[in-house]
């Protein structure tokens, strides 16, 4: 399989089917590399903004709203 198909295909993989595909294939360089690539890419992407908003103080702020949300459980 060319390397830009098998990218296609691995691109619209789940992150669990990626999981499954680096299991099946990790003795095979070059398609353990490349959907490594892809899902580590998907991580990159995830991890670059910790809060989805601007806060002041994000520590204290995001603790005073997880503990309103645990009462609420509760």
């Amino acid at each position: 399989m060319e390397i830009c198909c098998m990218m296609q295909n691995l691109n619209q993989m789940t992150n669990t089917e990626l999981k499954r595909y680096l299991s099946e294939h990790r003795n095979e360089e070059e398609a353990f590399q490349a959907a490594l690539q892809v899902l580590m890419s998907r991580c990159d992407s995830a991890t670059q903004q910790l809060y989805p908003f601007d806060l002041d103080n994000p520590e204290s702020e995001v603790e005073a709203l997880l503990l309103e949300k645990l009462n609420r459980t509760e």
